[in-house]
This record gives C-alpha cells, sequence and structure tokens, in this order.
C-alpha cells in the first residue's frame, strides 16, 4: 500500500504540476521505487509470496541485506506477532527477533500459553536498515504490500504490535506507544494489541509489567472471540 500522498504526488508530477512538499510531508519514493511498490502481491501463496520477497529489489536495502526476513511460525496461527526490521542477527541468519530481545520475545510468548512454533512472527520490513536505523517511510511502503499479504494468508484473530515503529506503521499514527497500548485498535477488521518492545523492555525491565498487561489483554480478546 503506497501512502497516498505518494499517490497524490505521482498523479501531479504525470500531469506536468509542480508539487509543494510541505515540512513534515513523508519522504518522496524515486520513480523505480514507486513502480515497485505498486507491483501487487494480491493472490499469492505461500510459496510465491515467500519467493517474491526474497528476490525483492522493491528499495534500496536490497543492496545492503544479507538475507530478507519473511518471518517464522505457523501459517494458521491466532497471534501475529509483527515488529519492526531485522537487526544484524536477523539479517544474518534470515529470522526475525533472534537474540537477547528474541529470546525475552519467546518468554513472553510460553507466559501467555503460546511458542514461536504457534505463532507468526513477521516485521514491518523484510530487510534490515543499515546500522539499525528506523525504517524510512518510502521503504515501509515499498514493503506494505508483503506483510498485508501475510496477513490475508493467516487471517489471525489478534495481531500484536511490538514496539513504536510497527504500531504506528500499522495505525498510521505517530503516538508514542504508551498512548497506544492498554487498548484494542481495529486492524481492517482484526483486533490489534500495542506493547512495548523486548530490546526496550530489556534497557527498562520496570515496564515489563504493562506489557503482561498488553499480553493479557490480547489472550482475553481472542477467549472473548473479540479477536
Amino acid at each position: 500500500m503506497i501512502h497516498p500522498e505518494h499517490q497524490r504526488r505521482a498523479y501531479l508530477q504525470a500531469m506536468g504540476i509542480d508539487v509543494w512538499l510541505p515540512r513534515d510531508a513523508p519522504e518522496p519514493l524515486d520513480p523505480v521505487m514507486q513502480k515497485n511498490a505498486q507491483v501487487s502481491s494480491e493472490g499469492m501463496d505461500w510459496p510465491e509470496l515467500r519467493d517474491c520477497v526474497a528476490n525483492c529489489t522493491r528499495c534500496e536495502l536490497s543492496d545492503s541485506r544479507t538475507n530478507t526476513v519473511f518471518g517464522v511460525g505457523n501459517p494458521e496461527a491466532d497471534w501475529l506477532i509483527i515488529g519492526e526490521a531485522p537487526g544484524a542477527e536477523e539479517d544474518r541468519r534470515g529470522e526475525p527477533f533472534v537474540g537477547r530481545a528474541g529470546q525475552l520475545l519467546d518468554q513472553m510468548l510460553i507466559a501467555i500459553g503460546q511458542s514461536r512454533e504457534s505463532v507468526f512472527i513477521a516485521n514491518i520490513l523484510k530487510c534490515r536498515p543499515p546500522n539499525n536505523r528506523d525504517p524510512k517511510p518510502a521503504e515501509a511502503a515499498a514493503c506494505r504490500a508483503y506483510l498485508e499479504r501475510q496477513i490475508e494468508l493467516i487471517q489471525p484473530k489478534i495481531v500484536l504490535a511490538v514496539g513504536k515503529i510497527a504500531a504506528q506503521n500499522l495505525l498510521g499514527t505517530d503516538d508514542p506507544v504508551g498512548r497506544m497500548r492498554g487498548r484494542p485498535h481495529d486492524l481492517g477488521g482484526i483486533p490489534l494489541v500495542v506493547t512495548y518492545h523486548p530490546a526496550y523492555l530489556l534497557r527498562s525491565p520496570s515496564q515489563k509489567n504493562k506489557s503482561w498487561s498488553d499480553l493479557c489483554l490480547a489472550a482475553r480478546l481472542v477467549v472473548r472471540g473479540d479477536a
């Protein structure tokens, strides 16, 4: 899915109209990225989608990655966990949430009766941004169709957005995690719960009780059938 502002800008440029950009406008896509971002993943099955991701060149991150990070877990999971982007170890192994943050996520899942094998874990981006910087809006836009197709294929009962970047991209907001967590959101008819990223919890262990509350909220939504 392309950001509406990107789409509007493309139409105006195609008509030969100069585009005035406000200071806080989303970062523009270059012509190649703009074209590639419109390539549809609709109708792809799991093998086709995985192959498409593995060979993706929709943005400049394809030049620096070691491996794409497609996602892992149960393709028919009730729980879909979405993080922001792969880090160095994820890029090396081609798997999301490994290392210390991944170990903590595994413990969080076990605490609610789940596991890495029973849920599906994915990211906003399939490739690692250099130096673990935040994803650029254009990169997230170029990668969005892959995640949307994964959601369509999984049909989860609950989405857990892990960390600020994931939550902001999924919900289209710039609110901090503290303002988004503690209540359910709607993601195309699927309940979404926001919680802190495990890497943040490693730095701020006092916030773990809040994340536990978020996990309990998500679990209640599934049990009640609201998810």
